[in-house]
């Protein structure tokens, strides 16, 4: 790994765990084991350390998504319920501060329109991926199911993080919308 991608990921590590204001070139030298001013020379202001991290967190979501999908890709509803439930189980459960630091940045956004460029080409490419298999799962209108299933997925996922549920069951919360969208659990 690279030294950038240590200052980004500790960056990530104190977004989520103290939100933005946590986020400072000191303390992510701290957190990162680096020598002062090593996060200066990278990313000479805070903007632009906050778009340098939607880029690596969205590398890393791709990277749990990627590990997760090596399993096998979903071809029915059924099973891409599945799929996302274990994506929203691995995203509240051993990937929680990565979860926070991106809803962290999403708020953020609304004050910094700067980081609203990245955050929607990081969006962009995880759409294209997600229709892609709504597509295989036989969405009639994946494009449409897609920001359906993400919003639906989004606010469980926030919810999760910010009231945990010890019998959190994403599968029983999604698995009514995928059967909506694609006319069943086993298919249109």
């Amino acid at each position: 790994m690279s030294r950038r991608d240590d200052v980004l990921d500790a960056a990530i590590s104190l977004l989520g765990q103290g939100g933005v204001r946590a986020v400072t070139h000191r303390a992510v030298d701290a957190r990162a084991g680096l020598p002062a001013g090593a996060t200066s020379n990278l990313f000479r202001t805070r903007d632009a350390l906050l778009g340098a991290v939607v880029e690596r967190f969205a590398e890393r979501e791709k990277a749990n998504w990627d590990e997760l999908a090596a399993h096998g890709t979903p071809a029915t509803p059924a099973e891409l319920t599945a799929f996302l439930a274990a994506v929203a189980r691995d995203a509240v459960g051993p990937h929680r501060t990565l979860t926070l630091a991106r809803y962290v940045i999403l708020v953020e956004a609304a004050h910094q329109p700067a980081l609203r460029a990245p955050l929607l080409a990081a969006g962009r490419r995880a759409d294209t991926w997600f229709t892609t298999w709504l597509r295989l799962c036989g969405s009639a209108d994946p494009g449409r199911d897609a920001a359906i299933l993400a919003n639906a997925y989004s606010g469980l996922v926030l919810h999760e993080l910010a009231n945990p549920d010890p019998d959190f069951d994403p599968g029983r919360r999604l698995g009514p919308i995928v059967a909506a969208l694609m006319g069943g659990t086993d298919g249109p």
